[in-house]
Parts: structure tokens; sequence; C-alpha cells
């Protein structure tokens, strides 16, 4: 067995009621079942699992009944990002997870060009302790992510098996959550359903595109709030997929795009014809895609009860809101 951390923490188990031989791997993860199965093969894998006493490695290893089975957990690691005290707007948080609002400007996790000020660092620091271990690190479990300059509702777990249990409600689409856009033009019918597979576009490599041909499943329902004449719209988008720029691309290809939004198209010189000057100019320096993730539904991981949570529009978009309903 490898040299074991000083801090370490073990469970042993009995093997009972196998009518044949059994995968490690297997057994242990119906048996554990706050742990991932990718997480107790590596400790099978690295050498924190014993049979009868002695080490075993090998995930397939058939098991026995009558067998005791020995797992030991190492004390989580300090996650790599750097703890950052960075000002949170939290809407909820108990000891299994928190929902916060972020603003935008904010990445959601570390990456090349954006290796600090991210949600992470600030969930590292404003959790600290209440961090159970998610893969083997002392970090949060983040579940899903909005853009940079998308603000809104996102949840984070504290603990592997409340990320798990998460992962599995967006994975089956039972995940609630509505986004409100303001989009250039009127859409036709004023609500519907946008369908179309998403994939890297082959034209520029920084966009998503609707693909003919490989991709993933995505499908956009969106309903009208307000209009404002033939210059804008206010929508409400509900998700049935989530994928990356999912409703910025959806509402792009039917000649809508958000306003603000660079990549996609959120300019609309004809349209900003038709606003007083003032409001036009506002709108033309509107810093963002004008995105906002309003509303997050989902069944808690450990209590089973069913939360919701919403919040408003910042005011960066109030203020959007308010001068268009005055042009």
């Amino acid at each position: 067995m490898p040299d074991m951390p000083a801090k370490l923490s073990s469970v042993l188990l009995s093997v009972k009621d196998i009518a044949a031989s059994i995968r490690l791997d297997k057994w242990v993860a119906g048996a554990i079942k706050e742990r991932s199965r990718s997480q107790l093969r590596v400790l099978i894998e690295t050498g924190f699992v014993a049979v009868d006493g002695d080490t075993v490695i090998d995930p397939a290893f058939k098991l026995r009944a009558g067998q005791k089975v020995e797992v030991s957990f190492p004390e989580p690691k300090k996650a790599e990002p750097e703890a950052q005290n960075i000002k949170l707007n939290i809407v909820f948080e108990d000891e299994h997870l928190i929902v916060v609002n972020k603003p935008a400007g904010m990445v959601v996790h570390p990456a090349p060009g954006n290796a600090d000020k991210t949600l992470v660092n600030a969930l590292l620091a404003h959790c600290g302790d209440t961090l159970k271990g998610i893969g083997g690190e002392l970090r949060p479990g983040i579940v899903h992510r909005i853009d940079k300059d998308t603000s809104g509702l996102l949840v984070a777990a504290k603990d592997e098996a409340t990320l798990a249990k998460l992962a599995e409600q967006f994975a089956a689409h039972t995940i609630e959550r509505t986004y409100e856009a303001f989009v250039w033009g009127r859409p036709t019918p004023k609500e519907g359903t946008i369908e179309g597979n998403i994939g890297r576009s082959p034209r520029n490599r920084k966009k998503m595109a609707i693909v003919s041909r490989g991709g993933k499943h995505a499908e956009t329902y969106y309903s009208t709030i307000k209009t404002f004449g033939e210059v804008a719209t206010h929508l409400k988008c509900k998700l049935s997929t989530g994928r990356t720029h999912q409703i910025r691309v959806h509402l792009s290809s039917r000649g809508h795009p958000i306003i603000g939004d660079p990549l996609y198209g959120g300019s609309n010189r004809r349209a900003l014809k038709h606003l007083p000057d003032e409001s036009a100019q506002y709108i033309k320096g509107f810093p963002r895609q004008a995105l906002h993730a309003a509303s997050l539904g989902f069944r808690h991981p450990k209590t089973e009860k069913d939360m919701s949570f919403s919040c408003p529009l910042p005011p960066e978009m109030q203020t959007l809101l308010q001068v268009l309903e005055s042009g």
C-alpha cells in the first residue's frame, strides 16, 4: 500500500447476499452511494482499498460472499485555484449547496486568460471549511455554467453526493431554468420552440452554431413578455437542454440576436434609427449581451424538497427596459 496521508478515515464493509462473484468497483459503488463510481475507482487504482487485509488495485477484481472490504479516504487536498475574498450575492446556502446570483463580467471557472477573480475563487473563500471535498479536492462542485457576460442564478455543490445528484437532474432535464433576454426585432410567432443541433462553428472557432452534422441536440422555448414596436422584444426563454451559448445561437439563427451580444450580432443600425438619439446611444453602448438567468428550480439532493429561486433584472438591464419603453 502507498504512503498514506497523515489524516485518513476508512470504512469496513462485509460482502453479503451475492449469488456470484462481482467486480470490486461495481460492488463498492453500490455500497458507498455518497461517492461517485469514478472517484471510488481512483481510490482502488491508487491503493486505498483492501480485500481481506490485502491491497487490491484492480477495479475488475472479483469479490465473493463473506469477504471484507476496507475503503480508506485520504483527506481532500486544497484546490489549486486560490481562494479570493470577492463579494457574492448569495440567494440560498446550506451545508450541501449554495445558490448565487452571478454578476455579468465574472467568469465561473478559472481558465487560460481568466486565472483568478472567478466565481470558483470567490466560493473557495466564502465556503471554506464547509466544503466536504469533491474529486479529492476541497472545491465547489460546478454543476452548470453561465457565460461570463450573462448574469443570474447558478447552483454549486459542496460535496460529492450533492454534485452527483444535481448532475443527474441536469442530465435528465428536470432542472427548471428560465432566462430573460432583450432581442432585436419582433419574433414571429410570439412564442415557440427553437430546435437545432449546436456545435463549434466551422467558419469561426470562437463561435457556436446550428450545425447540420454532429453537434448536440438543443431545444429552447421562448415567449414574449413585451414588444417595443419593431425595434426590440423582451423575451422569456426556457431551456430543455443546456448547450454552450444555446440561447444566443438559437435566437440569432432566427434573425433576433440579443442586444449587446458582440459575438452573434448584437447591434442593429436600422432599428436604432427608430429611436431618439439618447436612447440609441445607450443601447448601442450596452456593455454586454442582455441575457439574465432569472429563475432556477431543482429538487434538493438531501432533503428532496422542491427548491425554486428567482432574481430580478440587474440595474443595467432595468435601465435598458426603461430606455426601450421610453423610445
